[in-house]
This record gives C-alpha cells, sequence and structure tokens, in this order.
C-alpha cells in the first residue's frame, strides 16, 4: 500500500478540495482518510454514509462524588487551571479548563474526586457518495489531543486498506506544523504539497519542507491560483526547485473551482476540463511516484 498524504502548512489553500477530487479520481483503489480531525470538512464533499462509529478516549477528566463531598474547597484552592468554581454551594469542575492533571483527586480529603477516562471526540468507518471507502473523526469542543486522534484515523485507515486489499491511502492532513501534521507524517510515502501564491502561503511553505527534510520525505508541490501573484509564485517554483520538490501543477484561479464546491460537489466534476485534465495529470503522477 502507498501512503500519500497531501499537506499545506496554513488553512485555505485547496489542500481539501484536491484531496476530495483525486480520491475521485482513485475510485476503489483508494481509501480516503481525513485526518484534519481539528476542522473536519471532507465529508462535505463526500457526503458519507456512517457504517462505524466509535469513542475516542483520551486523557481523564476529574468527577466529584456529591455523595461524599464535604465542600471544603480544597480542590479549587489547589487548582492551577482554576477550573473548579463554586455554584450554588456546590463545587463543579468545567470539563473544558480541566487538564486532567489529578491534583485534586490526590488531596481530597475524602477522596471524593475520581480520575475517569475523558472522550474527547469520535472517529468513524464511512462510504462515501462514491461507493468508496473514507476514515474520519470529530474533535469535541476545547479538546486538544487532536495528534493521537490523526493518528487513530490512519492507523483504523490502513487496517481498512489491508483488509480490502486496496493499494493506496489518500491523507488529508491537518494544517501548520505541528503535533497533529507530525502524525500524519508518520509512515507516509509520498507528500503533496497544495501552496498559494501568497506571502503567509510561501513563509508556511518554507516551515513545511523543513518538517519534510527532517523526516527525509518525498515531496511535490501544487501552486493553487498562481495567477493572483505571478512574482511570488515564481518565486515558490525556484524554493521547490532548490530543495528537490517538484512542481507538478500551476493553478489557475478560477471561480468554477469555487462555484463546483459551493454546490457540494469535487473538481472534477465540474464541467472545466482543463482543470479537470490538471487534477488528472497530479493523481498520474502520485500513482507512479516512487515512494
Amino acid at each position: 500500500m502507498k501512503e500519500i498524504v497531501i499537506m499545506s502548512g496554513k488553512g485555505g489553500t485547496g489542500k481539501t478540495s484536491f484531496t476530495a477530487a483525486l480520491g475521485v479520481l482513485a475510485g476503489k483503489q483508494a481509501i480516503v482518510a481525513d485526518c484534519d480531525v481539528d476542522a473536519a470538512n471532507l465529508h462535505l464533499l463526500y457526503q458519507p454514509e456512517i457504517l462505524e462509529d466509535h469513542n475516542f478516549l483520551s486523557g481523564k477528566l476529574a468527577v466529584i462524588d456529591y455523595d461524599t463531598c464535604i465542600d471544603c474547597g480544597v480542590c479549587r484552592d489547589k487548582c492551577a487551571f482554576d477550573a473548579i468554581d463554586l455554584t450554588d454551594g456546590k463545587y463543579v469542575i468545567n470539563e473544558i479548563s480541566c487538564e486532567g492533571c489529578a491534583v485534586c483527586s490526590y488531596l481530597c480529603p475524602e477522596h471524593s474526586i475520581e480520575m475517569k477516562d475523558n472522550h474527547a471526540g469520535k472517529w468513524f468507518i464511512s462510504k462515501s457518495r462514491f461507493g468508496t471507502w473514507m476514515v474520519h473523526a470529530h474533535l469535541d469542543i476545547g479538546q486538544d489531543n487532536s495528534g493521537k486522534l490523526v493518528s487513530k484515523v490512519k492507523d483504523e485507515a490502513k487496517k481498512l486498506a489491508k483488509k480490502n486489499e486496496i493499494p493506496f491511502l489518500l491523507v488529508d492532513g491537518p494544517p501548520g506544523v505541528g503535533c497533529p501534521v507530525i502524525s500524519a507524517f508518520a509512515g507516509v510515502d509520498h507528500v503533496l504539497i497544495i501552496t498559494e501564491a501568497t506571502q503567509s502561503g510561501f513563509h508556511d511553505l518554507k516551515r513545511l519542507t523543513e518538517l519534510i527534510e527532517f523526516f527525509k520525505a518525498q515531496a511535490s508541490c501544487v501552486i493553487n491560483k498562481y495567477d493572483l501573484n505571478e512574482p511570488i509564485s515564481g518565486t515558490i517554483e525556484e524554493f521547490c526547485n532548490g530543495h528537490s520538490i517538484p512542481v507538478l501543477e500551476k493553478i489557475p484561479f478560477d471561480e468554477t473551482f469555487y462555484e463546483t464546491l459551493q454546490n457540494g460537489k469535487t473538481i472534477v466534476e465540474s464541467e472545466n476540463k482543463n482543470l479537470k485534465s490538471k487534477i488528472e495529470h497530479i493523481w498520474q503522477f502520485l500513482k507512479n511516484v516512487e515512494g
């Protein structure tokens, strides 16, 4: 199985749109994993039918047993995160603020606070509207363990690919260069970078390239909306050439791109043959490139 992760370095470059289109072209040859778990939106284009849903547990949360609590206030006084408030005569734990450090549990004189598994989100195995497999997830509000959830989504997608003898795994990676991105990088064969012709796009491309080179990963690049600022586009192309990252395509700004997405369709479902042929070229490269 060849694992290809689509990265952007920043949000808004079109990363998910390209991932969705590549997944359509790959058809039943690929499983698509949405690892942008903090802001998952691939499902908006794939409209999946959920076949399995599973709880994602990560970390611990403090829970007060009010039958034995004597309202002494030690827990609130010792909480370093101000996660415990006195409300209507009861000490209440704010689940979003609680960091699961367990200090309150250790110091409670009546042992009235228990550390319980934290429900941080859900992950799903689904079939897209194209009849293809999709693994995706939803991270609950205020949760910060998205790197672990990214790993979970990838692991389950790999198991599914192996079970069904599917040769490709397409991963919609998270933006940025933090922990979730590093989790998405683990074990990949190729990184496809989607950038844009802006100063912020170039800045984050450089940060992402440092990470790619640290992991000794192979990469290629697509410059989206290149004609909005052709001097920066040229600078990005020179930078990529200098780092042995081939620029596969330079995609012009095209309103068809956005109109198609607004209608809940992928790029390759549009009537724009030029745009579709560029995506097909990218997929042919990714299929044949050595890992």
